[in-house]
């Protein structure tokens, strides 16, 4: 009977994968020339946010490069090892010479694929794993649209207190909970902000729990470091505003939605696929700015006043220009202690992902 359920498991995480336009590739007509690409997802691509954004890349893959390309994609992928292995081994079997790992706890075993696999290509998303000949990660700095969108929070609060639903207490949120909230101050001096953590990156009813929550606190602006829609939702539902996460969704809630920091992935695979079909990538950890289109501000809605969005367009101006630094000091963290002194600033990649504290101002629980 274990053998026999065991087999079944290996089997029902083999199913998950060729989701959708990739089928299960080896269509007697397809041409040999095709270069066929593995996507794993660690929810649906209709989630509203985090998958969605990510899918959306990937059809604009498919998109820009037309019939050269074959793009496969496997949902619901864990942040398991087995799990990354048995979907991406699926694709290769059906051809894929180009895998994708779409979320952090896929690195692992996309690290070891890469040694078992040295003539194909592996990307990673959001990790810091790589070497020197197949495989290769990418991200962005997402603290400056998170800013921005911080400045619109902060010049539409009434209450001056601010609502953050976030996933977990890693550097990546952590980041993202102190730029939206510096982007905040910076308009507006009173503000303060409550953080609930739900210890997951996707769950719609911990969003919604979460949110409502951080209402009943008297949080009248939410936003997130979630994977769906939920907390947007809940805030049109009191009346309250919502920054959103990953894609501009203003019309799943059009009563609440102020505007989004969003991915454009197609800015980084598009390039990035054409050099590994071409033979001329070189792995890189990869880190897309809004200066190059790979982080963006959805468009600011009619909700937004008319100040708040002078004060975002000139900002941005400024932060693609390179010359306005997200973390500069004098800053101190939720426990009375200097994390950037009078004059200092974070600027580079290290120093900003060295961040292990939500900043003054801040009540994070856990």
């Amino acid at each position: 009977m274990k053998k026999f359920l065991a087999i079944f498991l290996v089997l029902a995480l083999a199913m998950t994968a060729m989701a959708g336009c990739g089928g299960t590739g080896g269509d007697s007509g397809e041409s040999a020339d095709v270069t066929k690409i593995g996507f794993l997802y660690i929810g649906p691509v209709t989630d509203g946010g985090y998958n969605q954004a990510q899918h959306a890349g990937a059809m604009a893959v498919q998109e820009e490069l037309g019939d050269s390309v074959k793009v496969l994609w496997a949902e619901n992928v864990a942040e398991d090892l087995q799990a990354v292995k048995t979907n991406a081994i699926n694709m290769i079997d059906n051809g894929a010479t180009i895998i994708i790992g779409t979320s952090f706890g896929h690195m692992d075993g996309l690290a070891e694929l890469a040694e078992e696999y040295p003539d194909l290509t592996f990307l990673h998303f959001s990790g810091y794993k790589m070497n020197d000949t197949n495989f290769g990660n990418y991200f962005g700095a997402m603290e400056e649209a998170r800013y921005l969108s911080g400045i619109v929070a902060g010049m539409t609060t009434t209450t001056n207190k601010l609502g953050y639903i976030a996933a977990y207490p890693y550097t990546e949120v952590l980041i993202g909970i102190n730029s939206f909230f510096l982007g905040a101050k910076s308009v507006n001096p009173d503000v303060t902000m409550n953080v609930v953590y739900i210890n997951s990156w996707g769950d719609a009813a911990l969003e919604q729990a979460a949110a409502e929550s951080l209402l009943a606190q008297g949080c009248d602006v939410l936003t997130q470091h979630a994977d769906t829609s939920a907390a947007q939702i809940a805030a049109e539902k009191v009346g309250a505003y919502a920054v959103g996460y990953n894609i501009d969704n203003s019309k799943v809630a059009p009563g609440s939605f102020l505007t989004a920091p969003i991915w454009h992935h197609e800015a980084y695979l598009v390039p990035t696929i054409k050099k590994i079909i071409d033979g001329t990538y070189v792995p890189e950890a990869y880190y897309g700015t809004m200066a190059d289109g790979y982080i963006g501000l959805a468009p600011l809605t009619d909700l937004v006043s008319d100040e708040a969005k002078a004060e975002v367009e000139r900002v941005q101006a400024e932060i693609i220009a390179g010359n306005y630094p997200i973390f500069v000091g004098p800053l101190k963290d939720n426990e009375g202690n200097e994390v950037v002194a009078a004059g200092d600033a974070l600027v580079t990649h290290d120093e900003i992902w060295s961040m292990e504290f939500v900043l003054e101002g801040i009540t994070a629980i856990q």
